[in-house]
C-alpha cells in the first residue's frame, strides 16, 4: 500500500523493516535514503517517510532497552535514518525473508520480537543513575529541571549531562521537551482545547506549544486532532513501545 507520513520527533529508538522487496524513501536532517530498513535513534526533528508498495513492521524500543538491544549508544546512531544493513548485516536481510512468507501480522510480530530479543545483550544497560533520571523525566511529564535530576541522583550537572546524552541519545533537557511534547499530543489527540493542553503540560502558554508542535512535528495543534489525521499517523503518534502495523 502507498505510504506517505511525516513523523514526529520522539524519545523512543525505532526499527523498520521492510519486507515486500521495495524501498522506503526517507527524508531527514541527514537528506534523502532511499532504505530496506533503518533504525532511527531519538531525534528532534520530524522526517518524512513514503513508499509506493510499503509492507513494514515497526518497532519502537524505549532507550534504555534499546541500549541493550543494538549494541551501540543511541548518541552514535546520530539524528537520521540509520540502515538496518549498516547494524545487523545478513540476519537483517534473514529477518526479512522470513517476514514476507509469515502468514500472519501476529508471526511478523512474533518473528521480529525474537529477533530483536537474540540481540539483548546482558549486563549490557545505561548506568543506574541514568536510568533513573529518565524514569523521573518520565513520571515528571518531561516537568523536572536537570538541576533537580542531576541533585536525586547525586551527580553533578555535567556528569548527568555528559552520561545521559551518551547513553540515551538526547540530553536530559532535550528529553524532557520530547517527553512533555509527547504528552501534550496524548491531549490534542483525546480533542482537548490547545490553551488547555498547553497549561497542564506545562507549556508558557499556547504559542509555546505551537512552537513546540511546529519543531517536533512540523504540524500546527490543530493538525493533531485525530479527526485531521490518517490511520497510520494516528496510531503511530498514539503508540509507545509497542508494535506497529497497518492492517492493510
Amino acid at each position: 500500500m502507498g505510504l506517505d507520513l511525516r513523523a514526529a520527533a520522539t524519545t523512543a529508538v525505532a526499527v523498520v523493516v521492510e519486507f515486500a522487496g521495495h524501498d522506503v524513501v526517507v527524508d531527514d536532517v541527514d537528506g534523502r535514503q532511499r532504505l530496506g530498513g533503518f533504525v532511527v535513534g531519538p531525534s528532534m526533528a520530524a522526517m518524512r517517510v513514503r513508499s509506493g508498495q510499503a509492507a513494514c513492521v515497526e518497532v519502537r524500543l524505549s532507550p534504555i532497552r534499546a541500549y541493550s538491544v543494538l549494541g551501540v549508544a543511541a548518541k552514535d546512531l546520530g539524528h537520521g535514518a540509520v540502515p538496518s544493513d549498516e547494524l545487523w548485516g545478513t540476519e537483517v536481510r534473514r529477518l526479512r525473508e522470513r517476514l514476507a512468507v509469515a502468514g500472519s501480522w501476529e508471526e511478523r510480530s512474533a518473528l521480529t520480537r525474537s529477533f530483536l530479543a537474540r540481540r539483548e545483550r546482558a549486563g549490557r544497560a545505561p548506568d543506574p543513575e541514568v536510568i533513573d533520571a529518565w524514569h523521573r523525566i518520565l513520571a515528571s511529564g518531561g516537568q523536572v529541571k536537570v538541576g533537580e535530576l542531576a541533585e536525586s541522583i547525586g551527580w553533578s550537572r555535567k556528569r548527568l549531562w555528559g552520561r545521559f546524552e551518551s547513553q540515551i541519545g538526547v540530553t536530559p533537557k532535550r528529553a524532557a521537551m520530547l517527553v512533555r511534547f509527547r504528552r501534550a499530543v496524548g491531549g490534542l489527540l483525546a480533542g482537548r482545547p490547545a490553551a488547555e493542553v498547553a497549561a497542564v503540560c506545562g507549556y508558557t502558554d499556547q504559542a509555546h506549544l505551537c512552537r513546540g508542535v511546529s519543531i517536533f512535528a512540523e504540524r500546527t495543534p490543530g493538525a493533531l486532532h485525530v479527526g485531521n489525521l490518517p490511520f497510520i499517523a494516528r496510531e503511530r503518534y498514539q503508540a509507545w513501545g509497542t508494535f506497529f502495523q497497518s492492517p492493510g
